[in-house]
């Protein structure tokens, strides 16, 4: 009797473990609404000719799901010379790997996002998570791009299998130029999220 419950308590610790180490990814989300209580990250590295962005993270034209959308506004003007902007989700807010903030996404395999441009055809450089290097550096990046949006919503994703995501501060960023976008753009995000 004494074997059965030292098997029985070996299995049940067993199970626990493995149910841990195996544990299945929760969605791990970056933005569903502007006032949603479970977003992570802020939309605050704006790099680049940064003057020429504007940003309304309650837009309430025609997004993908719920009641708002990131919409943003790129002129393509050049204001600070570069040629190029983007802007990236960080925490906390500003962290160019100067402070402790990012989180431990180990688990997921892939970043979600919804996008649409306002006319279709526009361009970004690159999406991408990770990349912020500094004492607090992210753990790993991967990316897609370039990615020419169309003027329906529609699913993007950046698979993340393999990659170290123990430590993850720039969660989300996205970069366009002036070079494919000489006349700017307006484009939307929404649904952005790791699983």
């Amino acid at each position: 009797m004494k074997k059965l419950i030292a098997v029985a308590v070996a299995l049940c610790v067993f199970a626990g473990v493995a149910n841990v180490l195996y544990a299945e990814f929760k969605r791990f989300n970056i933005y569903t609404e502007k006032t949603a209580r479970d977003n992570h990250y802020i939309a605050s590295g704006w790099m680049g000719d940064y003057g020429d962005l504007k940003l309304d993270p309650a837009c309430k034209d025609a997004p993908h799901s719920g009641a708002s959308c990131i919409k943003v506004t790129y002129t393509g003007e050049q204001k600070q010379g570069a040629g190029w902007a983007g802007i990236f989700w960080q925490n906390p807010a500003n962290n160019w790997g100067t402070k402790p903030g990012g989180y431990d996404l180990s688990g997921a395999s892939k970043l979600v996002f919804w996008a649409r441009g306002e006319k279709g055809g526009e361009t970004l450089s690159e999406v991408k998570i990770g990349g912020i290097t500094g004492e607090y550096s992210d753990s790993d990046s991967a990316s897609i791009g370039p990615v020419t949006l169309t003027k329906e919503w529609k699913e993007y994703k950046i698979d993340l299998k393999g990659k170290d995501l123990s430590y993850i501060s720039g969660g989300f960023c996205w970069s366009g130029s002036a070079a494919d976008n000489p006349e700017g753009f307006t484009i939307y995000f929404d649904d952005i999220y790791y699983e």
